[in-house]
């Protein structure tokens, strides 16, 4: 038991180096081109168009969030993005279409200025970057936007507008494994 408990100590402490580590890279190294951002357009300013955009929002969130689970690249999200984007439109022009809107939606890939924005501790300084954009109608309203790779913004949300996302630690996993359990 005590080598085992030895094991695990070393392997953590391993670990968490390698994390600290790629932490001080990462902070260094993050630029326009770590990301790919995601920005809806509302048709105007409306209080309905307003209210429309945020179920598309939550409409394209749903559709993407198990098509880029496993995009472990941006250039890999932005692939599986672009062989959807049609579908994207879709699933937009479904969601007017069922709140009675006859104006369209249209998405594409493609690079945008963004101004600075901060994601809890991480600042995205403003720059132009690669982006799904949604427009909605004539897209003059306010915007959404996000993050989709990494995906900073894709969680699961229940109905009562709470966050509802499920963690996984490879770390725990492999201690499990270890154990039998």
């Amino acid at each position: 038991m005590i080598k085992k408990l030895g094991i695990i100590v070393a392997f953590a402490l391993v670990l968490l180096g390698g994390i600290v580590g790629l932490n001080s890279a990462q902070s260094s190294e993050l630029s326009a081109e770590s990301f790919l951002r995601i920005h809806i357009r509302a048709n105007s300013n409306s209080i309905d168009d307003q209210n429309v955009k945020y179920q598309v929002k939550d409409a394209i969130v749903s559709y993407l969030t198990p098509i880029l689970a496993n995009a472990n690249t941006k250039e890999n999200a932005m692939l599986l993005i672009n062989e959807n984007l049609q579908k994207i439109s879709d699933v937009a022009g479904l969601i007017l279409e069922r709140a009675g809107y006859n104006y369209g939606a249209n998405a594409v890939l493609r690079s945008e200025l963004f101004p600075t924005r901060a994601y809890d501790d991480i600042v995205l300084e403003s720059g132009e970057y690669d982006s799904l954009i949604v427009e909605l109608g004539s897209a003059e309203g306010d915007n959404w936007w996000c993050v989709v790779y990494p995906p900073l913004c894709f969680v699961n949300t229940a109905d009562d507008g709470s966050s509802s996302v499920t963690y996984r630690s490879k770390l725990l996993e492999i201690i499990k494994s270890f154990f039998g359990g």
